[in-house]
């Protein structure tokens, strides 16, 4: 391995005053910021707030109503094949759980599909349940299915749009190990979550969006222990109404 070049990195991810209409509103509002390889990236804000619209913005499931949204990876194939995204509630298919890696890996053309999927569910606690029917799973173990499918495809980016929502404590727990393990190997995490000891836990810097706008962007424990604006001391108070 040492004779292979490691693959260039997409990032940085340019964000300038995107913006994005639905239903006679901005969901998303001139937002404008940059990620860089390396911190984990915690979207904060009130239910409604644009958190989720504009994670799939980024992932490329939307496009902007105005803006632009620039990678430093220009070439869509490439681009794909490096960035993936962990949903609220996967998807899973009729089939094994192991299978359900598999097939994504066979997608994207992967050779040794099988014990790169058997490494990926090793990683995330689940090789017990391989053979398992992937939707008889409870929710934290799809969850963690979903991010081990992901992970396997070695994205340098993995979005996870609020991974532990309706979980109990202890499949959160499980589901937090298995994103900083993903982060340990690499891969730039950005999240969406309502939890905030959460965000504390996994998250490096906060961006906090408030009615689509992004009013502020600092490290983690700056933003718990100094908020910069009155919107965003008040949601850490629980005292900002949802949206």
């Amino acid at each position: 391995m040492s004779g292979m070049r490691a693959p260039s990195s997409i990032l940085p991810l340019v964000l300038h005053e995107v913006s994005y209409a639905a239903g006679g509103r901005n969901v998303v509002d001139r937002v404008s910021f940059e990620l860089a390889p390396g911190p984990r990236t915690v979207i904060l804000g009130a239910n409604g707030a644009g958190k989720s619209v504009l994670m799939r913005l980024m992932h490329g499931l939307l496009r902007p109503t105005s803006g632009e949204i620039v990678w430093g990876e220009r070439d869509p194939d490439r681009l794909r094949q490096r960035q993936a995204m962990v949903f609220q509630r996967p998807v899973m298919l009729r089939r094994s759980a192991l299978a359900n890696v598999v097939y994504a890996l066979k997608l994207a053309r992967v050779a040794d599909a099988e014990k790169i999927a058997l490494a990926a569910l090793e990683a995330v606690g689940l090789a017990r349940l391989a053979q398992r029917p992937a939707r008889v799973l409870s929710g934290g173990e799809q969850q963690r299915l979903a991010l081990a499918r992901a992970w396997s495809l070695r994205p340098q980016v993995l979005f996870l749009d609020e991974p532990t929502a309706n979980l109990d404590p202890t499949a959160t727990r499980e589901i937090e190990s298995a994103i900083a393990a993903v982060h340990a190997g690499g891969t730039k995490i950005v999240m969406t979550t309502h939890n905030l000891g959460q965000a504390r836990r996994l998250g490096d810097e906060v961006l906090f969006i408030h009615q689509g706008r992004l009013v502020e962007r600092s490290p983690v424990e700056q933003f718990f222990r100094q908020p910069a604006s009155a919107e965003a001391a008040a949601f850490i108070k629980g005292e900002l109404p949802w949206v």
